[in-house]
């Protein structure tokens, strides 16, 4: 091979690396959720509200790394422990989408989306027809309200396209025997404006919302912190409240979600925030 081939083979190389690069990139930045759930035990979480559970890292030996990705593991598992028991509406924890008045249009554009979503999520009725297919469950050891079983491929085909049958996130309720489906969520990027959000699913029907200003207290701290002061139900809401305690701020947590319940029996129920028992 001559050394101008060698040169090109090697220029073809480097470019599809950096195109590999890139399509993660825009891959972890698209989706709302990304990271492997990870389960923990609910004597932990009573303890110390979000901390990760002790587990082999592979970035054991990069500290700084290791710590960002504990972060977020915790922020995540702090945000879905909170979130079931928070209440309808705008709060410091929680940003809400402004109702419209609704129309026809609207109405019918809504029920186009539940018949699609039973539809389409019929099969996920065997909850073991979703593990199969990929979805993981969120926390399975943490008692919880309701269980996320989130595929991350579908979080990243959301943040471009929009499928009702397609759900980011599928919602059962824990039983005797294993679960059962109550539910689906979408999801789009924090960055989504209204306008975005209104287009999949009417704002006059349904409200999205984030997980808005999460201060968490450092690592090493979190057995013996404050939880009346840190978490999603914590008094921080600032930066500098958050700076002066310590901790590290996020100002959202997740992307834009809503939930779906399409086995209930009326508009309000179905787009509800939170499953009707």
């Amino acid at each position: 091979m001559s050394a101008r081939s060698s040169l090109i083979h090697l220029a073809g190389k480097a470019a599809i690396g950096l195109c590999a690069l890139f399509l993660v990139g825009v891959l972890l930045a698209a989706i709302p959720n990304h990271r492997t759930p990870v389960a923990a035990s609910s004597a932990d979480l009573e303890q110390q509200g979000a901390q990760q559970p002790a587990a082999q890292d592979p970035h054991a030996g990069m500290p700084d790394m290791k710590m960002d990705m504990d972060d977020n593991k915790s922020n995540e598992q702090a945000a879905m422990h909170d979130m079931a028991d928070m209440h309808h509406g705008d709060s410091a924890h929680m940003h809400m989408t402004t109702m419209r008045p609704q129309s026809p249009a609207d109405l019918q554009r809504a029920n186009e989306i539940v018949e699609q979503l039973r539809a389409g999520i019929e099969k996920y009725k065997d909850y073991h027809v979703a593990l199969n297919e990929g979805f993981h469950i969120f926390m399975p050891n943490v008692p919880q309200k309701e269980y996320h079983f989130t595929s991350y491929k579908n979080g990243f085909l959301e943040a471009f396209t929009f499928d009702p049958s397609r759900p980011t996130s599928l919602l059962y309720k824990k039983t005797a025997d294993g679960y059962e489906l109550v539910g689906a969520m979408y999801t789009m990027p924090k960055r989504a404006t209204e306008e975005q959000l209104n287009e999949r699913v009417p704002l006059s029907i349904a409200s999205w919302h984030l997980h808005t200003n999460l201060c968490m207290p450092p690592l090493d701290q979190r057995q013996n912190a404050d939880w009346t002061k840190f978490g999603l139900r914590g008094s921080i809401t600032t930066q500098d409240a958050c700076d002066a305690a310590g901790g590290k701020f996020s100002p959202v947590i997740f992307g834009w979600m809503t939930h779906v319940y399409p086995y209930e029996d009326s508009t309000p129920k179905i787009f509800a925030m939170h499953h009707h028992d």
